[in-house]
């Protein structure tokens, strides 16, 4: 298994600088008092395994750190309620890449091949991915975390928030 790089989106960004330390991601428009987790730690949704990774497959976890909507877009947003909102407007699909970007090396885009279980050369990922591991990133509290499984007004609310659990 390949060494995942300690620096990711470039020599100057280091992994640390994705998570928000001052407010732990809960921002200001969402309860601050209640649900900021550098305030109450147990309020928040444990994860087990790799926190800096998420445990996403290391070819995922590169694309989505050095894509430019990750980096410039999603970066500057510290609040729960503004990455719902930026799930509700991007978001079409829960598939790691987006359509047709995939390079299968020649295989067909169709049937079980490596290529679509990811695990062949990628494509351009998809901004679903990029907005779960802006998710995991927020450190969400259970509060939030309830909202995003209840979320009435669109499925790939739901279905990212049911991919973080996972």
């Amino acid at each position: 298994m390949s060494e995942l790089p300690t620096s990711f989106g470039g020599a100057a960004m280091a992994m640390s600088e994705y998570y928000d330390a001052d407010d732990g991601g809960g921002g200001n428009d969402y309860d601050e008092d209640e649900d900021n987790p550098m305030k109450n730690k147990n309020n928040r949704v444990p994860f087990h395994g790799n926190d800096k990774t998420m445990n996403m497959n290391p070819l995922i976890l590169a694309n989505v750190t050095n894509s430019p909507y990750f980096k410039t877009d999603l970066f500057q947003m510290k609040g729960f309620l503004e990455v719902i909102d930026e799930i509700y407007y991007k978001v079409d699909h829960l598939e790691p890449w987006e359509r047709g970007t995939r390079k299968t090396a020649g295989m067909s885009q169709t049937g079980m091949c490596g290529g679509v279980r990811g695990v062949s050369a990628g494509g351009v990922v998809s901004s679903a991915f990029c907005l779960l591991f802006k998710v995991h990133t927020l450190r969400l509290t259970k509060k939030q975390m309830y909202s995003m499984l209840n979320h009435c007004d669109s499925p790939y609310i739901r279905g990212l928030g049911f991919m973080y659990l996972r």
